[in-house]
């Protein structure tokens, strides 16, 4: 068997040793220890020091993130009102409120005496400007008023006139049941309630309110009863104004947002169907009247019940109804006129047989069953129901 040697570079040295002790290592060595010297690798390099770098070093193109920390959460303490910090949750979108310092207060009024002798007193006062200024004769003879009209007596005229316009045209008729709401340049003055004749401040704004007791009826709504079933209910409100501040300048139109919150209470209450017990309509009315005197109550309307007085089923739904009730009857109407034709053949037959007239084996009585079934039903039909 022949071997071949392993050419060797010609660049090498030829008087490089074998095998160079690596430094710091030891320096007598046996036998052994120059076997696996000599076989390890020969250094080309014996002047230089070598490193090991890792390898995932040489593919890194930027610099790892920092790790992210996470932390808790941190919920904001809020105090509340008795200083204790509580807690912030999510709560519902909060309902607009009125102005708490909006409520009903009685207006200053004076009794309508009062305007009566201001307007009097102002009167009298131009008919002797009148005379002062030569205008109107003396009432007394021998005695003149000086001529023309001066500074003084125009002035006079001014105070005595806007005297008059004061008492007369502050007078006004308090009625039972109604109120009115006084206001100056946009801000509420108070209430006025009082009847009788009063005297009124003239540059207030004057806006009359209903206080008494009234109802409302309003047109069909569209209802749901238990089960979902669409119905058109017709209801009847009794309500009044309570807080006329409110119920004029909280809202444009109170009547107009209790209609409103007398259709939304339906779309919330289910409704009693046509025909249901007496304890279910009383139930729906208590609902209803809870849920809509709560919505009115801040605009100082005060609502007593709501009752529907008339409650039917929805175009589309009556006239399924409609159908369904015709069919039960005819279903109805069927099985009574079957039960009867069934009654009187078995009654024939059991009279054929037990006065021995015919004697029949089952077939033959299976035929004359037939038979006289159809001869009762047609004999119904032509008679009619």
């Amino acid at each position: 068997m022949t071997t071949t040697a392993s050419p060797v570079p010609e660049d090498i040295p030829e008087n490089v040793p074998d095998h160079i002790p690596e430094p710091g290592g030891p320096v007598d060595a046996g036998p052994m220890d120059g076997v696996a010297a000599a076989a390890r690798p020969v250094r080309l390099i014996h002047t230089g020091a070598t490193t090991e770098i890792p390898v995932h070093l040489l593919f890194r193109d930027a610099p790892e993130p920092a790790p992210v920390r996470l932390s808790p959460a941190v919920v904001t303490r809020r105090p509340d009102e008795s200083g204790r910090n509580t807690a912030e949750r999510p709560r519902p979108p909060a309902v607009p409120r009125i102005d708490p310092e909006l409520v009903e207060r009685p207006a200053r009024v004076l009794p309508g005496l009062a305007g009566v002798l201001a307007g009097m007193c102002g009167a009298a006062g131009c008919v002797a400007t009148s005379w002062w200024a030569g205008v109107l004769p003396s009432p007394l003879p021998g005695t003149f008023g000086s001529a023309g009209l001066g500074s003084a007596r125009w002035a006079a005229y001014a105070g005595a006139g806007a005297l008059a316009l004061f008492g007369f045209g502050g007078l006004a008729r308090g009625r039972t049941g109604r109120a009115w709401v006084l206001g100056l340049f946009g801000r509420y003055r108070g209430t006025v309630r009082r009847t009788g004749l009063l005297w009124v401040n003239p540059l207030l704004l004057r806006r009359r309110v209903d206080v008494r007791l009234r109802h409302w009826r309003g047109e069909p709504m569209r209802a749901a009863d238990r089960s979902g079933v669409a119905l058109r209910v017709t209801v009847l409100v009794v309500w009044r104004v309570r807080d006329t501040a409110r119920a004029t300048l909280s809202v444009e139109d109170h009547e107009a947002y209790l209609r409103a919150c007398v259709e939304a209470a339906l779309v919330r209450v289910p409704v009693a169907a046509p025909g249901a017990g007496k304890g279910a309509v009383e139930a729906a009315q208590d609902a209803l009247t809870r849920l809509v005197a709560a919505d009115t109550a801040p605009v100082g309307v005060e609502v007593f019940a709501v009752r529907p007085v008339r409650v039917e089923y929805a175009p589309e739904v009556a006239a399924a109804m409609h159908r369904r009730r015709i069919a039960a009857l005819d279903a109805q109407h069927r099985a009574s006129v079957l039960g009867s034709v069934v009654d009187s053949v078995e009654d024939t037959v059991t009279r054929l047989t037990m006065r021995g007239l015919v004697e029949l084996d089952d077939y033959e009585r299976k035929v004359l069953v037939k038979d006289l079934t159809v001869a009762f039903c047609a004999g119904r039909g032509e008679a009619g129901p």
